[in-house]
């Protein structure tokens, strides 16, 4: 239990609940755990509209409250482009943080600055440096943009240099950064230069809770799946940094070859409409809009193989939030990653699965037989997945981890360091 008493929190960030995917998933059960754990927690969001780029029906006024599971909830109409370019999401990040600057804060103990966004979290670092001096305030740092260009290859060298700039100003300037993941600490703290004193790791969870699901058989069939088919599912965004074109060729190779196999993209993302197109005349590839909780959750668990593909190149930037969800089915991994990537190291760490070279879609599809010709092995790496999420990625650890944490530094409210 928290032995520090409970906290005003004023949490800022760009996705909530009820977008499904992404950032917003981990945003949502943190404040929500936060609030369970005694403190009072207002996020300041904006309207739904991830993965799709589309305000969702029912939002989309100026300001709009809402109580969502003991949380306030403020929500900001901001700019959302219909064609994300790099831009105009710099633009969007940029309306975000203007808007929550100029709304009231009140008077938290606490601050939680939420990257991505990270463009909107350096205009409310301005305001902690300007306005709120005396109040601690922490980013939470779930990807890192510096490296994204870098490894994208989004815009060349000199604009990664000038984000990493802006990234390290950022998180130099906070009481405190939160990372997922023990690769984001050592960036965050060498090519950053954050104290270490000042990084947190607190790995993500599986945020998925647990249903009652209907007989796999059931959902196969459904899906026009039957039972002698090998499924290989990819759940998530589909946007740039996945890579998809990878798996419609390793499907176009599938059909060449005549192998068994089906490959099921589950989402949307920017990226949609163009993979889609690739796939045109494909029979063996199927596209799912999302699903509901359990819909998406039965989907998953009726699949013979999960895939995270990404594209070449990246291997720091980001930890595929689809990690923690894919541990929780019990079913093998193929990552199709970098050697040495975050991903390739989660995969290997947890023995969940498989990894194959980024970008190579005969080694994609050798894989996807591999695990059709061999359930046992199989059945064996998605167990040992199913470990390490219950060991490793455990919600209440996390969200406890968290809580003393960030309890710990507004009981010492120090003030801001100079960066």
């Amino acid at each position: 239990m928290n032995r520090y008493p409970s906290l005003r929190i004023l949490m800022v960030g760009l996705n909530y609940s009820p977008e499904p995917t992404g950032i917003a998933p981990y945003t949502t059960s943190l404040a929500n755990g936060l609030a369970d754990r005694g403190h009072c927690v207002v996020v300041k969001t904006t309207h739904p509209h991830y993965p799709d780029w589309r305000i969702r029906s029912g939002y989309g006024r100026w300001s709009q409250s809402e109580n969502l599971a003991g949380v306030h909830v403020q929500r900001l109409l901001h700019y959302v482009p219909q064609q994300p370019s790099s831009l105009r999401r710099v633009l969007s990040e940029l309306s975000f943080g203007v808007r929550a600057v100029c709304s009231r804060w009140g008077s938290p103990d606490l601050v939680i600055l939420v990257s991505p966004a990270l463009f909107s979290s350096a205009v409310a670092a301005v305001k902690m440096r300007m306005m709120l001096r005396s109040v601690p305030h922490v980013v939470w740092v779930q990807d890192i943009y510096g490296l994204g260009v870098a490894e994208t290859g989004a815009g060349g060298g000199r604009l990664a240099k000038l984000i990493s700039s802006l990234e390290s100003m950022v998180l130099r300037s906070a009481s405190g950064v939160a990372v997922i993941h023990d690769r984001f600490a050592e960036h965050v703290e060498k090519r950053l230069r954050v104290q270490s004193s000042r990084v947190r790791v607190v790995r993500n969870w599986t945020h998925l809770e647990e249903l009652d699901l209907p007989p796999r058989e059931t959902t196969r069939l459904s899906l026009g799946w039957g039972t002698d088919l090998m499924v290989a599912l990819h759940a998530g965004n589909m946007g740039v940094k996945q890579g998809l074109e990878n798996v419609v060729r390793a499907a176009r190779l599938a059909e060449e070859r005549g192998d068994n196999v089906r490959f099921v993209l589950l989402g949307k993302g920017n990226q949609r409409d163009k993979i889609e197109l690739l796939a045109r005349g494909l029979k063996n590839i199927q596209f799912i809009d999302p699903l509901p909780d359990l819909e998406y959750q039965a989907t998953m668990a009726a699949a013979d193989a999960l895939i995270v593909n990404e594209k070449p190149g990246l291997a720091e930037m980001a930890v595929p939030s689809k990690l923690t969800s894919y541990f929780s089915t019990g079913l093998p991994i193929i990552a199709a990653t970098d050697l040495g990537s975050v991903t390739a190291g989660e995969v290997e760490t947890s023995g969940g699965g498989i990894r194959v070279d980024a970008g190579d879609p005969t080694a994609l599809l050798d894989a996807v037989v591999r695990l059709g010709n061999n359930p046992d092995e199989g059945q064996a790496m998605g167990a040992r997945g199913l470990q390490f999420r219950i060991s490793v990625l455990a919600e209440s650890a996390a969200i406890t981890n968290f809580d003393s944490w960030i309890s710990s530094l507004a009981a010492s409210r120090r003030p801001e360091p100079t960066p």
